[in-house]
């Protein structure tokens, strides 16, 4: 699943919910209107400038996090980059809008409406006169057959990530003329929109070979305003140039350059004129707005520059030799000097840019695994996710970035898609009371023996039984201590929270102090990980769950059997939480839940989140055990694998989400050979009630039934607390100031052809409507 209008349809997105038969939804949203959807809460911020003031030529070179390992959008592997090439070069039947909501592409399509129902749904495409693949051949049905045959999962020997949508599909056939397409489906499909974007030449889809290979390095033929020049990984680089055959609008870009860039390293790549776009975190947002408004200097900054002076001295000791980081010898100070010097150049050189802001089409949430252990209560869950602020935490990551601090109110859309409705009712908001309340009734008491468990057996959650050949995952003593590791690096960052015999009183002073530093609020800058990262391309994984990656057969696994960790992180990361003064029990076990979190670079706004929700849970007694592992095993060897009681990762919006949300949310099933099959649901909590409202919703043709059914699913999901949606995703990125048309595309996609510099003397158009095609 992707964000953008012509992301991979091939991917597969995660989650889940559960719903004890017993339990009483309140409130059922899908008896209510459209209206329900709102508005997005942030505008996009792309300074739209209107084509006549936009400059003929120029290459723009822009921030990506990988060149991809395939151009083939429906494969496994591919990746935001893969997405980003396809909306350039590739048609797209639909794109969305502004609001998240699928609109046609007139540059591609000139109708497109189901003509028949009976006896089988049958829709009519209407192709536009003009639109030709790169070597002059007409786009036409041979091409919609091509991918049909090739994602319909008929045929095994194509090697597809998913074939959602195209398994409905009985047939495709000519119209009247070569220029209409008709499509007839086994059975019917609501989200037949979600079809063909992007659509692949017949080149591409026609045999397993071609399919498999043949786009994985290049793109021969394409039919967008641009085409693929060329793929160089050595460089890593992606050279897209303008298309001679595009019959629309004329891309106003001579090229697009898309340039692998990590991305702690952006803010000095736009610095050094290596770059004009990049998205940014939020410590390189800083930098640049700093160096814009002269308040990032040494000697300026909030409070009388004492924060603002240890910034270039902090940037040279980390970016020096390691011979330049002893602050001893004097020939070390000479050499700091030069290296802060070199700092102050590159934030004059930063003046060039700004900062645009919006929200992705995303939201982190905090997934409770309810495969075992005490979360496999339902009550328990509901109590873990009674004793959250949403709001708060919202607060936390957004409101230092000048963003709307609104806490999502939904599982399977935002604020302004049509499917969009605050179902958090069927849950309940923040109530400690009612928390405690659930965690008595499920049997849990507090300040209740606790007996001296096996080193092996330090939580009472589904993953504190660890395996005795798990040598990278060490539990803290009950003190909070961290464990020593003999790997490089030091310990894993364990430490566990709710075991604590700090006093309340001592507890409720370092929540105040830390909250009148601001160390969650201001410091740590919350955008938790990068968008849509596969596995081996080294991701922050709080951003995106991998695409792709179905958890492993056999998942229900008994406990204590914990997956390697790889990396330890380094010393000193786990900082100890405020633990509850009394800690619950049951069966003489304490109730301390595993959070698990990445531990790389770009991690600390997942740390900060973290923190802040083990105080919320402390408060009703439940304890932590934080452990922190290399960002490589998070997914893989976590999450995916089940090895984790609480766990913080992002999933995007989508326009389609009874089809792209389903696997998330699907009841996990027994397999043949006895193994537990969930496809992406990592938090194994799923319903047959849920499952029959998706497949309703798949089934009707009624966009008003549709949109009921998806919020009465979505409230199920809520009540069964088995994800908490907490706040969409801030998107930061930096441009350069004469840049227009391009930035914080929010849920548009975006429009490639009007991208460009703004002409010299010419004044943008700041606060304008975006730029979209007609």
């Amino acid at each position: 699943m992707s964000h953008h209008g012509v992301g991979p349809r091939a991917v597969r997105r995660s989650v889940v919910f559960l719903t004890a038969g017993a339990l009483a939804v309140p409130l059922l949203a899908g008896c209510g209107s459209a209206d329900e959807a709102g508005k997005p809460l942030a505008r996009q911020d792309i300074a739209p400038a209107a084509r006549a003031r936009v400059a003929e030529g120029g290459t723009l070179r822009w921030a990506v996090d990988t060149v991809p390992e395939t151009l083939n959008a429906f494969q496994s592997d591919a990746d935001a980059t893969t997405t980003r090439v396809a909306q350039a070069v590739l048609p797209a039947m639909y794109r969305l809008d502004v609001n998240g909501r699928p609109r046609r592409d007139a540059d591609y399509l000139e109708s497109a409406k189901v003509v028949d129902t009976e006896p089988k749904q049958v829709v009519l495409y209407r192709l536009n006169q003009q639109a030709v693949w790169s070597d002059g051949r007409e786009i036409g049905a041979a091409d919609f057959a091509a991918q049909w045959r090739a994602l319909s999962g008929k045929d095994s020997a194509y090697w597809t990530a998913r074939n959602a949508g195209y398994d409905r599909i009985e047939k495709i056939e000519r119209g009247a003329n070569d220029l209409e397409v008709r499509v007839t489906f086994k059975q019917r499909y609501a989200d037949w929109r979600s079809l063909f974007s992007p659509l692949y030449p017949k080149e591409v889809m026609g045999t397993p070979d071609s399919f498999n290979d043949g786009a994985r390095g290049k793109l021969k033929v394409t039919a967008g305003p641009f085409l693929v020049n060329k793929v160089d990984r050595k460089a890593g680089q992606v050279r897209l140039t303008r298309n001679p055959r595009w019959w629309g609008r004329q891309a106003k870009l001579s090229e697009i350059v898309l340039t692998a860039v990590p991305r702690n390293e952006r803010a000095s790549a736009l610095a050094a004129g290596k770059l004009d776009l990049a998205e940014i975190d939020p410590a390189g947002a800083q930098r640049v707005e700093g160096a814009a408004n002269g308040t990032a200097g040494p000697l300026a900054g909030p409070g009388g520059g004492r924060t603002a002076a240890k910034a270039p001295r902090s940037w040279a000791l980390a970016h020096g030799p390691e011979e330049e980081r002893t602050e001893d010898a004097a020939d070390d100070r000479t050499k700091l000097t030069r290296a802060i010097a070199e700092w102050e150049q590159q934030q004059k050189a930063l003046r060039d840019f700004e900062v645009r802001r919006s929200l992705e089409p995303a939201y982190t949430q905090l997934a409770l695994n309810g495969a075992d252990g005490p979360l496999a209560d339902e009550r328990v869950r509901r109590a873990v996710a009674r004793a959250l602020d949403r709001r708060e935490l919202a607060k936390l990551v957004l409101k230092p970035l000048g963003l709307p601090a609104e806490p999502v109110g939904s599982h399977l859309a935002l604020a302004g898609q049509d499917a969009y409705a605050d179902n958090s009712g069927a849950l309940g908001g923040q109530d400690t009371s009612e928390a405690q309340a659930l965690l008595a009734d499920a049997g849990w008491v507090l300040g209740g023996p606790v007996k001296e468990q096996p080193k092996s057996e330090k939580a009472a959650g589904a993953q504190g039984e660890k395996a005795a050949g798990a040598k990278d995952e060490k539990a803290a003593g009950a003190k909070g201590k961290k464990a020593d590791d003999d790997s490089p690096g030091g310990n894993d960052g364990t430490y566990i929270v709710g075991e604590d015999d700090k006093p309340p009183a001592e507890a409720g002073r370092e929540e105040k102090r830390h909250a009148a530093k601001g160390e969650d609020g201001g410091r740590q800058l919350a955008q938790d990980g990068k968008q849509y990262k596969q596995l081996h391309q080294g991701a922050v994984p709080g951003a995106y769950a991998p695409k792709g990656t179905p958890a492993p057969q056999g998942t229900a696994a008994p406990q204590g059997t914990a997956a390697p960790q790889g990396t330890p992180a380094p010393q000193g990361t786990a900082a100890p939480a405020v633990a509850p003064a009394k800690a619950l029990a049951k069966d003489g076990k304490a109730l301390t839940l595993r959070f698990v979190l990445p531990s790389g670079p770009g991690s600390e706004p997942l740390a900060a989140v973290a923190e802040r929700i083990t105080r919320m849970l402390a408060k009703v007694g439940i304890g932590t055990e934080i452990t922190k592992v290399s960002d490589e095993s998070y997914f893989k060897d976590h999450i995916a694998s089940g090895q984790y009681d609480l766990a913080l990762y992002s999933w995007p919006a989508s326009a389609f989400p009874a089809t792209d949300a389903r696997p998330i949310y699907a009841k996990p099933m027994p397999a043949a050979d006895g193994s537990l099959s969930v496809e992406q649901n990592y938090t194994r909590v799923g319903t047959d009630q849920v499952d029959q409202l998706f497949d309703q919703a798949l089934g009707t043709l009624d966009a008003d039934e549709e949109r009921s059914l998806i919020r009465k699913a979505d409230s199920r999901i809520w009540a069964a607390a088995g994800s908490i949606p907490l706040y969409q995703r801030p998107q930061l990125t930096a441009a350069r100031k004469n840049v227009v048309n391009a930035g914080a595309f929010g849920f548009q996609t975006p429009v490639y052809e009007d991208m460009g510099f703004l002409k010299k003397g010419a004044k943008g158009a700041k606060g304008a409507a975006s730029s979209s095609k007609k």
